[in-house]
């Protein structure tokens, strides 16, 4: 969802799955080529609310066989613009700052989801925060995440 131009930018990728696990959730193939090696991230409405999510491959874990706290990472700053989707509304923005916490794991085969919520959506800049759960171990918290997004478009 960062930056790039409005005919091949991020946002012009979305797609929804059809058919298998994901069926009805909605991704970017092809939109981010680092989310593309790391990913594939997934996302929907739930309650009216986002919520993103993955399954852990064998590709996300470290040496300990848990999830890499790399791969943790990458999935948070996914889903804080998909948490954000209305307050950049199409708007090229980056992350400005990236703040989290580890506070736990998933092994291969697992259900990671995040939930969060935009805490101020000003003219430039958009305060996200999140919490990134094992699904599949009664959602025990792995992460904690809190973030700035700056729209880089000029000001009309």
């Amino acid at each position: 969802m960062d930056g790039g131009d409005l005919e091949t930018n991020y946002t012009s990728k979305l797609e929804t799955v059809t058919e298998g696990e994901w069926a009805g959730w909605r991704w970017y193939p092809s939109g981010d080529p680092f989310e593309d090696l790391v990913g594939p991230f997934y996302f929907r409405e739930r309650d009216g609310r986002p919520v993103c999510a993955f399954r852990a491959e064998r590709k996300h874990m470290n040496g300990g066989g848990f999830l890499h706290g790399g791969c943790a990472m990458s999935f948070a700053d996914f889903a804080l613009f998909v948490l954000a989707r209305q307050a950049i509304a199409g708007i090229p923005t980056v992350t400005a700052t990236f703040n989290g916490e580890l506070v736990g794991s998933a092994r291969e085969g697992d259900l990671v989801e995040c939930t969060g919520e935009v805490v101020k959506a000003g003219r430039s800049m958009v305060f996200v925060r999140g919490i990134i759960s094992n699904a599949s171990a009664g959602g025990e918290p792995m992460m904690s995440f809190s973030s700035v997004l700056k729209k880089t478009a000029p000001r009309s």
